[in-house]
């Protein structure tokens, strides 16, 4: 419970964070990563998803090594999903290839499709010369 308050106060304080950032907003920032990065592990769902889709928000480079490990491995396919779209949002060419490898080899046709849609939006936006 005191993590899921925690994320949820990190999260409000990651919305009116602006893009002239003073040093003191960027130590939250940096805090509220910290704590999106330990909920990646909660065993709680929903905390779990939040934290992966904040990650992704965030652009956290630091996150892409988690969020592959819970797009191959995870049990819940919610999970895997929210997992691929926060590798998508962040951008880097390791989750870009994941997501790639999970079209075809996700046991989940839902997994797959979404995957699918997110590699398509990827290579649309140009953004195919990583990969």
């Amino acid at each position: 419970m005191k993590a899921l308050v925690t994320l949820l106060a990190a999260g409000f304080l990651l919305s009116t964070i602006t893009a002239g950032e003073p040093p003191a907003a960027k130590l939250k920032l940096q805090a509220a990563e910290v704590n999106f990065l330990i909920g990646l592990n909660s065993e709680n769902d929903g905390l779990k998803t939040s934290s992966a889709y904040n990650l992704g928000e965030l652009q956290s480079q630091k996150a892409v090594i988690p969020l592959l490990k819970m797009l191959r491995n995870d049990e819940k396919e919610c999970n895997r999903i929210m997992a691929a779209l926060a590798l998508y949002k962040i951008g880097d060419a390791r989750g870009m290839n994941a997501i790639k490898q999970r079209i075809r080899f996700d046991k989940c046709e839902r997994v797959r499709k979404m995957c699918s849609t997110l590699y398509a939006q990827y290579l649309l936006n140009g953004k195919s010369e990583n990969v």
